[in-house]
């Protein structure tokens, strides 16, 4: 299979345990953490324009981004959801790798998906 050119990038916000975007990076996923980029502590929607300007994806637990996305016409590069207890690290690892090897940043753009 021939690796795409333009992959979906993953940015992790403070909800998410830094392993996952660790675990992604050792994967080949271009993927950094909050806390890799001292974003500790930004509101919801400086997260989103941060990553919307990095033309990265959110990977969260966080649902507030949910409704925060669905409530504006606000552009974004895409929200990855999946509630903190549902799936293990690793599952969240798998699950990320296979959805950037099979969307593209365009597929993403304003969209959401659940894990």
């Amino acid at each position: 299979m021939e690796e795409k050119t333009d992959s979906i990038k993953i940015y992790t916000n403070e909800s998410v345990d830094v392993a996952i975007a660790e675990g992604l990076k050792r994967r080949g996923v271009q993927a950094w953490s909050a806390k890799d980029t001292e974003n500790l502590g930004l509101t919801d929607v400086e997260q989103i324009q941060y990553a919307t300007e990095e033309e990265a994806t959110i990977f969260t637990h966080d649902d507030d981004f949910l409704s925060l996305v669905a409530e504006s016409d606000r552009e974004h590069r895409g929200i990855i959801y999946v509630h903190q207890q549902k799936l293990s690290t690793g599952d969240c690892i798998r699950r990320i790798k296979a959805l950037v090897q099979i969307k593209t940043p365009e597929d993403m753009k304003n969209h959401i998906e659940f894990l």
